[in-house]
Formats: C-alpha cells, structure tokens, sequence
C-alpha cells in the first residue's frame, strides 16, 4: 500500500516535490518500507552511504522514519534509518516517556538508490517485540526529515498535530496496517 507524506505547514522545501512511501506487512511480524524522493535530489544533503550499523541521532540530519504501536496512546516503537545506511531503534512506555534502546531486534536491511529520484528500503522483523501483537492490527506513523544542501529541514510525515513538527504525537499514527493474510 502506498502512502503519501505531507509537507509540515511551518517547514519550507525546495528541493523535494513528493515523498511516497510503500508499506507492506509480509507476515505477522515483518515489516517491509519504501520511501521515495521525488524532486531536485542534487539539493538535498545526504549522508555518505557507509557499512550498515546502528547509530545515534540520525533524526539531525536526512532521515527515514517509522513509529508502531498497537493501539494510540500505548507505549510504541521509533525506527530511524539513514541514507548512510545507518539505523536506530527504541521503545517508549508513554509519548516521549521510558525510551530504551532495542536490542530484541535484527539489523534492518536497508538499500539506497540515487538518481533522478532518491530510495530507501528497508525490511524490519519485529516479532520478538513485546507489546506488538503478531496477529493483530499495528498502528504506524511514517516520516522523514529532510536537509537541503543549504542546511535547512523539512518535515514530512502521514499527518501532523497542530504546532511544530512532533512525529512522536499519536496523531502521527495515521496508518492502521493489518496483520498479513497468507497467500
């Protein structure tokens, strides 16, 4: 299924006309993301691609987004995920409350594309999380911060709250994505 973000009203982008992400749910706990960038992608600041691990603070720069949860207003999960192929993920008790590093998960696979139009795609298995129901609807809020060349961010996200650009909101969570039905 095919998703598209939202420019924040208070955030200014010249480089990028549309961010569209592709959402699948391969099986009860896997979770399998696409984001495309379409717009002038010489204007925007990427990280150099690097060997894949996981890192810290990926959110200060061109970044890739994915919040779940299994119902709004519950403890949920922040993936990052870096066009330097580096990645990040935590848990939350409450909104913005409790974060922990996770552990109980696998790297993501994350290929980057460059061209006319910008990739990312990254698998994710989430099964071992607690809280995440394998054979239960999740709740998902999908976002990006962009950078430009000149240094300036966007925000782009499914929905925003009202106020400044908060991913971490549960009106954010504006994606209910149901558990995979085998072929």
């Amino acid at each position: 299924m095919r998703q598209v973000l939202k420019l924040h009203p208070d955030s200014r982008c010249n480089a990028v006309t549309e961010i569209e992400v592709e959402v699948a749910r391969p099986g009860p706990g896997a979770l399998r993301l696409r984001y495309l960038v379409t717009g002038k992608i010489d204007g925007l600041r990427l990280p150099a691609v690097t060997a894949p691990g996981r890192g810290d603070g990926l959110w200060r720069q061109t970044c890739f987004e994915a919040f779940v949860c299994a119902a709004p207003g519950a403890g949920y999960y922040e993936f990052n995920f870096s066009p330097s192929r580096q990645w990040a993920a935590y848990g939350f008790s409450g909104y913005r409350s409790g974060m922990t590093a996770l552990h109980q998960i696998g790297a993501p696979g994350i290929e980057v594309r460059s061209g006319t139009d910008y990739e990312l795609q990254t698998s994710l298995l989430l099964d071992r999380l607690p809280g995440l129901p394998r054979d239960g609807d999740w709740h998902l809020g999908l976002s990006a911060v962009i950078e430009d060349i000149g240094g300036a961010k966007s925000y782009w996200a499914l929905a925003h709250p009202p106020g400044q650009a908060d991913f971490h909101h549960a009106d954010c969570f504006a994606l209910e994505l149901p558990v995979a039905v085998p072929g």
